[in-house]
């Protein structure tokens, strides 16, 4: 069992999410930042889909009574074991009664700590991600609270070094990381209603350097720039979202929907943002800047490609041990 001893209600269980039910009106959910989700369970050789603590809130601890094995990735939270710092992006075994601890990240919004063989909360709808805005899945539907205990999946014992191994970032999403603290550069494509905008808010889009509000969490975020005016008003029906939906409401501040992204809106589309993007905008916090620009369906394919590869390379290397 896992022990929480420090918390905060927005860290959560969360897993690679539930697709496939928005038409019922069930949020997709899962991971903010999936590939730093991706990384830690494929550090450990776990299931792709093995449910991990998505940690927002600092300082957070656990302490685990079984031997595991642990990986830290994300938004370096300064790790350590018994007082024993790690590395960022790192995996390491413990022993039983060790303590993990985070502290307050100096870039980047969440971390995400994964144990071998990921953890075992009871699935909700075929998934353990917990849902924040309907309070359901995850450990009873909420946040981790101090004295929370859980179980770990059953997995084969872990053979990492006793001093652990990491992920090298390749140098791009290394750069990325870096970006974060001057502003993210987000890839988008344009959406359904782009051509409503008027000529010049479509530049502003693209030339503001947009402000992440104070109203930012897993179900979107509120940025604040420019007003971005459509050449006409008009109603339009709801229609279905997805996370990295941009919306446009009536404010002329666009909205990022994101995890728990509401399933349907009637706010006008301007653009969505690429898949291999929407890390850089689960590691932005308030306060954070982005730029927004445009980028082929293609290259963002490409990005995807890229990124997957590096999470088989780590997993299988896992494997091999």
């Amino acid at each position: 069992m896992i022990e929480v001893l420090r918390s905060g209600p927005a860290n959560c269980i969360q897993d690679a999410g539930r697709p496939g039910l928005l038409h019922l009106g069930i949020s997709r959910s899962g991971a903010m930042d999936r590939l730093s989700f991706d990384m830690s369970n494929a550090l450990l050789g776990n299931r792709p889909d093995a449910a991990a603590v998505e940690v927002a809130m600092f300082p957070f601890s656990v302490r685990s009574d079984v031997d595991t094995c642990v990986a830290v990735t994300g938004a370096d939270a300064r790790a350590d074991v018994d007082g024993h710092r790690l590395p960022p992006n790192w995996a390491v075994p413990v022993r039983a009664g060790a303590v993990l601890s985070l502290s307050p990240p100096d870039r980047g919004m969440r971390t995400y700590v994964a144990f071998r063989g990921g953890v075992y909360v009871p699935p909700v709808m075929g998934s353990r991600a917990t849902d924040l805005k309907s309070g359901f899945g995850g450990f009873d539907g909420r946040g981790l609270a101090k004295g929370d205990r859980f179980a770990l999946g059953e997995a084969n014992p872990c053979r990492l070094p006793t001093a652990g191994r990491g992920a090298v970032l390749p140098a791009d999403i290394a750069s990325d990381w870096a970006a974060l603290a001057t502003g993210a550069a987000v890839g988008v494509i344009p959406a359904a209603e782009f051509q409503d905008f008027t000529e010049g808010s479509r530049a502003q889009f693209f030339n503001a350097n947009w402000r992440v509000g104070h109203q930012a969490d897993r179900i979107g975020y509120r940025l604040e720039g420019p007003e971005l005016t459509r050449t006409e008003p008009r109603e339009l029906f709801s229609h279905g979202l997805l996370p990295g939906t941009v919306q446009v409401p009536a404010s002329g501040q666009p909205i990022i929907q994101l995890a728990d992204a509401n399933t349907c809106g009637g706010y006008p589309k301007i653009a969505a943002v690429v898949a291999p993007d929407l890390w850089k905008i689960a590691q932005l916090g308030p306060g954070g800047h982005l730029r927004f620009r445009m980028i082929e369906p293609e290259v963002a394919l490409e990005r995807i490609s890229a990124q997957e590869s590096l999470i088989a390379k780590l997993r299988s290397a896992a494997l091999a041990m």
